[in-house]
C-alpha cells in the first residue's frame, strides 16, 4: 500500500456540489457563494460526502488517516468526516475530505472506483470531474 504523502502527489478527481472546475478567472463570486452553502447546507454536503464514503466501504477495505484499524464503524468514519480534515485510504486510493469544503479529493482512483464514484455521486446529487493537472 502506498503511503498518504505518495498518494498526494498522483493524479486527482473531485467530488462536488458544481459540475467542472471554477475558473480563477471566473466573473462569478464562488468563495462568497461556497461560504453560504457552508453556512446553510455544509453538514448536508458532508452527509453526502460521508454516505459515498461509507458506500464505498461496502466495495473496498477503508483506513482512516494511516490508522492501524481497517474497517472503523460506519459511525467513526460518518463523524470523522463532518468533524475534521481526515485522509481515508482505500488500498491505493486515498479519499481526502475538509470539514470547511463543499468537495471531496480522490488521489489514483483506479478504473473500478472511479466507476462506482460516477455512480455514487449521481445518487448523490454530486458530480465528478478532475481538474486540469499540473
Amino acid at each position: 500500500m502506498k503511503s498518504i504523502e505518495e498518494l498526494l502527489e498522483m493524479p486527482y478527481w473531485i467530488v462536488d456540489i458544481l459540475p467542472e472546475q471554477v475558473k480563477a478567472d471566473s466573473p462569478g463570486q464562488y468563495f462568497t457563494v461556497e461560504r453560504h452553502w457552508m453556512k446553510t447546507c455544509g453538514t448536508e454536503i458532508k452527509r453526502r460526502h460521508a454516505d459515498i464514503v461509507l458506500k464505498l466501504n461496502c466495495y473496498y477495505d477503508v483506513w482512516l488517516d494511516e490508522e492501524p484499524e481497517v474497517n472503523p464503524t460506519p459511525h467513526r468514519i460518518a463523524e470523522a468526516i463532518l468533524t475534521r480534515y481526515v485522509c481515508i485510504l482505500l488500498g491505493d486510493s486515498l479519499i481526502v475530505s475538509d470539514p470547511d469544503d463543499t468537495n471531496l479529493t480522490v488521489y489514483n482512483p483506479d478504473e473500478r472506483l472511479l466507476s462506482l464514484l460516477e455512480t455514487l455521486c449521481m445518487g448523490e446529487g454530486l458530480y465528478l470531474w478532475q481538474p486540469e493537472q499540473e
